[in-house]
């Protein structure tokens, strides 16, 4: 009871890192506060992680009473985390709602990186992917995305004794359809006065929404754009992703150049080799084309069956014949090994699917 009545409350309290600087500053004043409170406050929440108001300790005990009473610091909460074999890390967090979302720690020899969801759910209903048999509930705020970040970092640096070295939008949601959240998390995870991470050190990956691309050019974003792609052509690409049906390849196409023209950012092509779908020389030939509308490379991604779908992953012959036949054309092409595949926290496998018998992380 004591847990849903705060809840409740948090509901109804404004968050106050859903301020920017300058509504906090204003606030500060019409409180009757100093309006340099708010540099220090900001500083707490996004530069510290400070979730507690109580532990912002240059700031007087009447001014931290009444920054409770008004708002609401909606961290998100490890709930539940299970490590890999090898070494991997998902965790599911609770949201201050009740929601649950899943993140995951994929460390290697030379990185450390934290994949993140924008989502609670997913509404694309891509057919190889256990989130898109989830309904969507809602966009995660800016930072609810944030604080996984922090979260996982912290996982990094505890278990592996290593700082993070990368992220990836690439958990459940699709990023550009929680296009404002999304760009206000990287802010504020790259700006000197937040986790001050570089840019190039983030990857934001789509299922292909063409005009929310073209506004990314608009944007003149820093960081990585990676395109599921996992077919190219479009009968093939409908079947398995039905957004290709409003986003068609040769819009895509459009969208991904004009991206390019904006941010000189070369793309990355995820391509799921599915076994006697799309593993042929033929499919291959398709992907080499479609690669030549913009700089890019091409990241061939292991498969992860789903109880929900019947794919399963190519032969590992004919991904090699597939991925040198890319190589020949001039293509970087990369094959990637699934990780966390026991704990379901590889790729298309988020789906909060927890497990009894698991070790604390955190």
């Amino acid at each position: 009871m004591t847990y849903l009545c705060s809840v409740e409350k948090a509901i109804k309290l404004v968050d106050i890192r859903s301020l920017s600087l300058a509504q906090l500053k204003d606030a500060l004043v019409e409180m009757g506060e100093q309006g340099f409170r708010a540099k220090q406050i900001y500083e707490w929440l996004w530069q510290k992680s400070c979730t507690d108001f109580d532990d912002m300790s240059n700031l007087s005990k009447p001014l931290r009473d009444k920054l409770k009473e008004r708002f609401a610091i909606n961290a998100v909460k490890v709930r539940q985390s299970q490590i890999s074999s090898d070494k991997t890390i998902k965790s599911s967090f609770t949201l201050y709602d009740n929601n649950v979302i899943e993140g995951v720690l994929i460390p290697a020899d030379d990185r450390m990186t934290a994949c993140v969801s924008s989502q609670v759910g997913c509404s694309l209903t891509c057919k190889f992917c256990a989130t898109g048999y989830m309904d969507r509930k809602r966009n995660l705020n800016a930072d609810e995305i944030y604080d996984q970040v922090v979260l996982i970092a912290k996982q990094a640096e505890e278990k592996y004794n290593h700082p993070l070295t990368n992220i990836v939008y690439m958990g459940m949601g699709e990023p550009l359809l929680n296009y404002s959240n999304m760009m206000k998390s990287v802010e504020r995870i790259t700006a000197p006065d937040g986790l001050n991470m570089a840019a190039k050190r983030i990857t934001v990956s789509t299922a292909g929404i063409a005009k929310m691309i073209k506004k990314l050019g608009d944007d003149e974003v820093r960081f990585n754009l990676a395109l599921s792609l996992h077919a190219a052509n479009d009968k093939k690409r409908n079947e398995i992703m039905p957004i290709n049906e409003q986003n068609s390849l040769a819009a895509l196409a459009d969208a991904l150049k004009y991206f390019y023209a904006k941010t000189k950012n070369p793309i990355t092509f995820e391509y799921i080799v599915f076994n006697n779908f799309n593993d042929e020389l033929e499919d291959a030939k398709e992907l080499a084309k479609f690669c030549k509308h913009v700089p890019c490379k091409v990241n061939i991604i292991e498969y992860n069956p789903i109880a929900l779908a019947d794919f399963l992953n190519a032969e590992a012959d004919k991904i090699d014949q597939f991925a040198e036949y890319l190589r020949k054309q001039g293509i970087i092409t990369n094959v990637r090994r699934s990780r966390g595949k026991d704990i379901d926290a590889a790729c298309g496998q988020l789906a909060i699917k927890e497990k009894e018998n698991t070790e604390a992380v955190n």
